[in-house]
């Protein structure tokens, strides 16, 4: 859940597929807390999936996370410089995306959130909110 922990506001996470993509994130329209960059963290939140995928399969979807992937670009691209440039700050937003997940608590917030959409196949995110609240509050009294 980076977008939670990136500070954004979040309406409603699902994993019911439809002909786009196999779940959704929709982040809440409004204030919030705006980001040093903002551009950064709307590619961090798109390459979210992918990260979190290959660190529980072992693999990254490329396939399956192709609509984000497109969008990551046009984004990187908005960065400009040629194309081995904008790769490698794609290279080193991936890894900053998998540094995120692997901070303490996040992990588990994830897992928790793919719990509870498990059983519920989507949830709002008052309460993927409370979850990430619930593990990043657990890490903080474990360290």
């Amino acid at each position: 859940m980076l977008a939670l922990a990136l500070g954004r506001p979040v309406q409603r996470v699902t994993i019911e597929p439809n002909e786009l993509r196999l779940g959704h994130c929709q982040l809440r329209k409004g204030t919030f807390r705006p980001s040093q960059d903002a551009l950064e963290t709307e590619i961090l939140i798109l390459l979210g999936g992918l990260a979190a995928e290959a660190k529980h399969t072992g693999e990254y979807g490329w396939g399956g996370a192709a609509r984000d992937l497109r969008a990551v670009r046009a984004f990187t691209s908005l960065r400009g410089g040629s194309d081995r440039q904008v790769e490698k700050l794609e290279r080193r937003l991936l890894d900053k995306t998998e540094y995120l997940l692997d901070r303490p608590g996040m992990w588990t917030a994830v897992e928790l959130i793919a719990a509870e959409l498990l059983r519920c196949t989507s949830i709002s995110g008052r309460a993927a909110r409370h979850f990430f609240e619930q593990a990043m509050s657990q890490a903080a009294k474990d360290a």
